[in-house]
C-alpha cells in the first residue's frame, strides 16, 4: 500500500505506508530502499501490519473525516486502506483546528483539512507540469501544502490543468462541480440545451464504466445526454476542423506579412495560460483563433440567434471535456460578448 509513490514522480518516502521488514527485523520504506545482494524482504509480517495500522491512525487523526459529504467517497485511497486494515476506531484525538477551503480556482477546490501531506500534487506540478504552483510550508505538525505566501490558488501561476487532482489520493483536491447548473438548464423549458463532446471523452468514459480500453462510446454518450434532457449533441471534432481552417489562414497571413512569426498554437487552455504566465513576450506569436470548444460555442449560438428570438429561448452550450482547464477557458472574459458566453 502507498500514498506518496507514483511511477512518474520522484521518490519522496513521505507516507511510510510501503514499510517492509528485513530478515534482521529492520523496517524501512520500500520505495526509497536500494536493493542489495542477499537481502530478504517480508511485506506482510505482524510488525509491518501493526506499523501500517498506526500510520493510518495518525493520518486519520489529522484528517477531516467527513466522508459522507466528500466527493471522493468510494474512490478515496485513504478510505480504502482504512477498510482494508479494519480501522474502525482512532485512538488519537482529532485535531480541532480547521483551515479555510480554497474555492478561488475555476477548475479545482482545495481542502487542506483532507490533505495527508503525501506531496504528490507538489511533485506533479513541479516535475511534470513545470508550473510549481504548490509547495510545502512550515514544519512539523504545522506543515501544510499551499501556494506561495498563503495565497489562494487562483492568485498564483496555476494553469488549471487539474493534474494535482489526478494524483491526489484523498479529497484534498477535487474538481469544481458544475452539475447543478446542468440540471437547472435541462429542466428550464426556456433553454435550448446543446452539448458538445470532446474526442478523448469517447474512450475515457468507456474505460470508467469498465468497457474494453479503446472502445468508442460516442453513441452511448449521446443517448445518455439525450435521456438527461439535452436537446442536441455534437462532436467537438466539427469545430476542430473549423479551427484548423482559421489557423491556416492566419498562418498564411503572418507568413505573407512577415510579422509575429513563427506562429504557435494549441487547443489546450492550460498550455495557453502557461505561455501567458511564463513567456509573455511571445503572446503575439500565439494564434488568435479560438480553441475548438470556444469555436463551437460561438458558432452554434450565432446559428440559433434568430431562432432563439422567434421562440423566446436561450441557447445553452455545455461541454463534456477531458480537462479541468476547459472550465477556466470557458470563463475567460474575452469569450463573452454582450453578457453572452460562448460556452456556459
Amino acid at each position: 500500500p502507498t500514498f506518496c509513490y507514483h511511477s512518474e514522480l520522484s521518490l519522496y518516502g513521505a507516507c511510510r505506508m510501503c514499510i517492509v521488514e528485513d530478515a534482521w527485523g529492520n523496517t524501512f520504506a520500500s520505495c526509497s530502499q536500494l536493493p542489495k545482494d542477499g537481502m530478504e524482504v517480508f511485506t506482510n509480517t505482524p510488525k509491518v501490519q501493526k506499523y501500517r495500522r498506526t500510520i493510518l491512525e495518525l493520518i486519520l487523526a489529522e484528517h477531516d473525516r467527513d466522508c459522507t459529504a466528500c466527493d471522493r467517497t468510494g474512490q478515496c485511497e485513504l478510505q480504502q486502506l482504512a477498510i482494508r486494515f479494519g480501522i474502525k476506531d482512532i485512538r488519537f484525538d482529532e485535531i480541532e483546528e480547521r483551515l479555510p477551503i480554497d474555492k478561488s480556482s475555476l477548475s479545482i477546490i482545495r481542502n487542506p483539512n483532507k490533505c495527508i501531506l503525501c506531496g504528490d500534487c507538489v511533485r506533479v506540478c513541479e516535475e511534470v507540469q513545470g508550473v510549481g504552483a504548490l509547495s510545502f510550508a512550515y514544519r512539523g505538525s504545522k506543515m501544510q501544502i499551499t501556494p506561495a505566501f498563503g495565497k489562494a490558488i487562483a492568485e498564483v501561476d496555476c494553469v488549471n490543468c487539474g493534474q494535482c487532482r489526478i494524483v491526489c489520493p484523498t479529497g484534498a483536491i477535487i474538481i469544481k462541480n458544475d452539475n447543478y447548473k446542468v440540471w437547472d438548464a435541462v429542466h428550464d423549458k426556456s433553454k435550448r440545451v446543446i452539448g458538445q463532446i470532446a474526442p478523448a471523452v469517447r474512450v475515457a468514459l468507456g474505460e470508467e464504466f469498465g468497457l474494453e480500453p479503446g472502445e468508442i462510446t460516442v453513441g452511448k454518450i449521446v443517448a445518455a445526454l439525450k435521456t438527461l434532457g439535452f436537446d442536441e449533441v455534437y462532436d467537438t471534432s466539427f469545430a476542430a476542423d473549423m479551427t484548423v481552417i482559421e489557423e491556416s489562414e492566419e498562418f498564411v497571413e503572418k507568413l505573407t506579412e512577415g510579422k509575429n512569426f513563427p506562429l504557435f498554437t494549441s487547443c489546450c487552455p492550460g498550455w495557453v495560460k502557461f505561455a501567458e504566465n511564463r513567456f509573455p513576450e511571445m503572446v503575439d506569436n500565439i494564434s488568435t483563433c479560438k480553441s475548438p470548444q470556444q469555436m463551437f460555442g460561438a458558432v452554434i449560438k450565432e446559428y440559433y440567434k434568430d431562432k432563439d428570438k422567434e421562440e423566446d429561448k436561450e441557447t445553452i452550450v455545455i461541454s463534456v471535456m477531458p480537462c479541468t482547464a476547459k472550465k477556466a477557458e470557458a470563463a475567460r472574459p474575452e469569450f463573452e460578448h454582450e453578457s453572452i458566453k460562448d460556452v456556459d
